[in-house]
């Protein structure tokens, strides 16, 4: 069982340590992790930090052992239309095994929160999110896969938390399937919402259609912010993919490696 998508106190909003999250994943039967520190940017004027040092993240990981798991390095990275150049930056700045895209700012606000959604309530913030999601597939090239496609049903500022289907916004699920296609790029399955909004992010019918389009990279991840939701859901997940694709993908080194 795998879980390719967990923060730690790296991260701005990280809750345990390296240490302590690693040993969650032992404890919980977990083979394989990665780490997935937030790498994001606050476009807005006296931003955020949201961002980790190379210091933080060499002090965190690069002596950490478990034995009987095997850990990787990765992180996340918040995807603007127009951060290609500081994407590459963070990519090169040393190895890596795993970078996962994703798109937490729309118009120049975190969808993550209410002030939003209060702008752009309900399915005119969703269309918005995902046409902002297109634009940043089609934008960048340093990302291995894309992370939680429907993401804004969990965010606690859409107080819908309705489930986003494949059909509500077909042409644009479409369009951004075949981009991760056609670059070589994966789709996660993200856990984090079955228990916020009850499904996966995304479901498995946008896996059916992204094998269908070409598509050939999933990962599983829990999105975990502390020890407590690490691993959870992944066994599950994996076995679901396992039934659409045959095998789950973790990352070694950018490279996906596929687990039938």
């Amino acid at each position: 069982m795998f879980d390719f998508h967990m923060h730690t106190t790296v991260s701005y909003d990280g809750r345990a340590t390296a240490t302590e999250m690693a040993l969650a994943a032992k404890n919980a039967g977990l083979k394989e992790i990665c780490f997935t520190d937030h790498m994001d940017y606050d476009p807005l004027p006296n931003p955020k930090r949201l961002t980790f040092t190379l210091e933080e993240y060499a002090s965190a990981y690069d002596h950490l052992n478990v034995p009987g798991l095997t850990v990787r390095k990765g992180f996340e990275f918040g995807m603007l239309p127009d951060n290609q150049e500081e994407f590459r930056r963070v990519a090169n700045s040393r190895e890596f095994d795993f970078v996962l895209g994703s798109v937490h700012f729309v118009n120049d606000l975190d969808i993550y929160y209410a002030p939003f959604w209060e702008k752009w309530p309900g399915e005119v913030g969703e269309l918005q999110t995902m046409e902002a999601t297109l634009a940043c597939v089609q934008a960048h090239d340093e990302f291995d896969v894309l992370a939680h496609l429907t993401y804004v049903s969990k965010c606690p500022g859409n107080v819908t938390h309705r489930p986003i289907l494949y059909n509500d916004y077909k042409e644009i699920f479409d369009e951004i399937l075949k981009v991760l296609a056609q670059k070589g790029k994966g789709l996660e399955v993200n856990t984090s919402g079955v228990d916020r909004c009850g499904y996966y992010l995304p479901t498995m019918e946008y896996l059916k259609r992204f094998k269908e389009l070409g598509g050939s990279i999933v990962t599983v991840g829990s999105d975990a912010h502390d020890p407590r939701r690490v691993g959870q859901y992944c066994d599950a997940a994996c076995q679901m993919v396992r039934d659409i694709f045959g095998y789950v993908c973790t990352f070694q080194n950018r490279e996906p490696v596929f687990h039938k």
